[in-house]
């Protein structure tokens, strides 16, 4: 058993929260582009460009795009503090911003996939039968998907769990504010005899993401099932 210090356990449970926060922030637009993305139109392509921009982007040049955008100078930056009062450089909520941009594009793909594998002639056949765009989105489009929503909640969650360069750049490493697990483990490298904490660490963040994967795979075959019994 792991046997892990009070500052050790300010990491993990802040890495949760900040995780949890971020799929938080991200889930419901993750859900509206990925239902966007399921459909052909104009401009789908580019969307779905700059939605897994992300992913091919090195993290600390998104985090960089954060800073020029909501940092102090920025113009939506300024904005928020001036009209809100709110200032996300330095803070949990920055930290959460960060790992929920890095975490959208994950989310988006297996929602994406899940809304996919929706028969539409069940929706065609709701909506002869009298249903409402809306009502055959919330009885039929959106129980069949709740599969992959919960893979790519859980994909986030995972993914957030082990940002690193945006959440560094944007919102810097503040021990118990934005310090998160990657943070933590970088910042006990930099100091001689941390090696045992950066292992324990180390470990914590391999069984967190291994059972983040592991559940999200579950539930992504769960989502094929399901659509295959209602056919």
């Amino acid at each position: 058993m792991i046997a892990l210090s009070a500052a050790e356990w300010e990491v993990i449970l802040l890495s949760v929260q900040v995780s949890l926060t971020a799929i938080g922030l991200c889930l419901p637009l993750a859900y509206l582009l990925a239902w966007l993305l399921a459909r052909r139109f104009a401009g789908r392509l580019l969307l779905d460009a700059v939605v897994h921009l992300p992913l091919v982007l090195p993290p600390v040049v998104t985090g960089w795009l954060l800073l020029i955008m909501l940092g102090p100078q920025g113009f939506a930056g300024a904005w928020l503090k001036e009209t809100f009062g709110i200032t996300l450089v330095f803070r949990f909520a920055g930290a959460a911003l960060a790992a929920a941009v890095m975490a959208l594009p994950l989310m988006v793909r297996a929602i994406r996939i899940s809304i996919e594998n929706v028969d539409r002639r069940l929706v065609g056949a709701a909506r002869t039968l009298g249903c409402g765009p809306w009502r055959a989105f919330a009885t039929i489009t959106l129980p069949l998907s709740l599969p992959g929503i919960l893979a790519g909640a859980v994909l986030g969650f995972a993914r957030s769990l082990g940002e690193f360069g945006a959440t560094i750049t944007f919102a810097s490493s503040i021990p118990g504010e934005t310090r998160t697990l990657p943070l933590a483990i970088y910042s006990g490298l930099q100091v001689p005899g941390m090696e045992g904490a950066v292992a324990r660490l180390a470990v914590i963040s391999v069984l967190l993401s291994l059972a983040a994967l592991l559940a999200s795979e579950v539930l992504i075959r769960r989502s094929g099932a399901r659509n295959l019994h209602v056919l």
